[in-house]
């Protein structure tokens, strides 16, 4: 079906203005709001102990979350496509719980699991590894409610190419490891490399799941998305400047994501 030209451009302009409004707007009075009482006000909020603190461990949590995801997404693609067990189905179905299930229900989860009464979690805490409240536990919960991005960008892609080239590898006598290194990670490296950015974006604006299993200290359990909810639940208009330098320091990242994503999305096209 045509679309006329007319058309065509009220559908854009509505696009266009359903996206300001919805994001654009609130992002621009993020940033004012940020900076309405000076840039050096807005840097002192921002360069605080405890927006430090909350900025290293947002990162940190995102340094191991996205490693493992992307380790487990390759591998966990591969057996869904190149696969030929019975349980793929049902793999395939686990993969998608955390877009189906609530992150505070996975935070609850991990108490139970690894809470001080919980299954493990007496354990761990015997032997001096305490997981809840502490950032072993915000890692859990970030690794959790991230895992399918990668998973999901990279089995498309590996239907797409097909398994003639691994095949023929495999015939001139390459091993597995050969064929995988030479072969199929080349061919889904930009699957890889965007599944990579939205595991990123997800472990860094986590705050259900970590919310929960967090103590919420300053210093110790607090990442940015808690450290803006924190400021935000303060009273004082000095707190509300500082929730939203917070604020705009995610804001900055997310758009440093975002510019990754542009970049990567139109290789992705030609990589399938």
């Amino acid at each position: 079906m045509r679309i006329s030209r007319p058309a065509t451009l009220s559908l854009r302009a509505v696009a266009l203005l359903y996206l300001a409004l919805l994001l654009l707007l609130p992002l621009g009075v993020v940033f004012v709001r940020t900076f309405e009482h000076g840039i050096g006000t807005a840097w002192n909020w921002m360069t605080t102990p405890a927006a430090v603190s909350a900025f290293w461990l947002t990162v940190k949590l995102a340094a191991i979350a996205v490693p493992l995801n992307t380790i487990f997404g390759v591998g966990c693609a591969l057996v869904l496509v190149r696969g030929h067990g019975r349980g793929r189905a049902v793999l395939d179905s686990l993969i998608d719980l955390p877009f189906v299930v609530s992150p505070v229900i996975v935070g609850l989860a991990l108490i139970l699991v690894y809470g001080e009464q919980g299954w493990f979690g007496k354990w761990f805490v015997q032997h001096g590894i305490p997981i809840i409240y502490s950032w072993p536990g915000m890692a859990i919960a970030t690794i959790f409610v991230s895992l399918p991005f990668v998973v999901r960008e990279v089995a498309p892609v590996l239907i797409e190419i097909g398994d003639e080239q691994e095949q023929a590898a495999a015939t001139l006598g390459a091993s597995s490891w050969q064929t995988f290194w030479r072969i199929t990670l080349p061919s889904i490296r930009w699957g890889v490399a965007y599944g990579v950015v939205l595991t990123t974006a997800r472990a860094l604006g986590e705050i259900g799941a970590v919310l929960v299993v967090s103590s919420n200290v300053a210093g110790q359990t607090l990442t940015l998305p808690l450290l803006v909810n924190q400021r935000a639940d303060q009273i004082g208009a000095g707190q509300i400047t500082g929730a939203y330098s917070a604020a705009t320091e995610l804001a900055i990242m997310s758009l440093i994501v975002l510019l990754a994503m542009t970049v990567l999305g139109p290789r992705r096209p030609e990589s399938r």
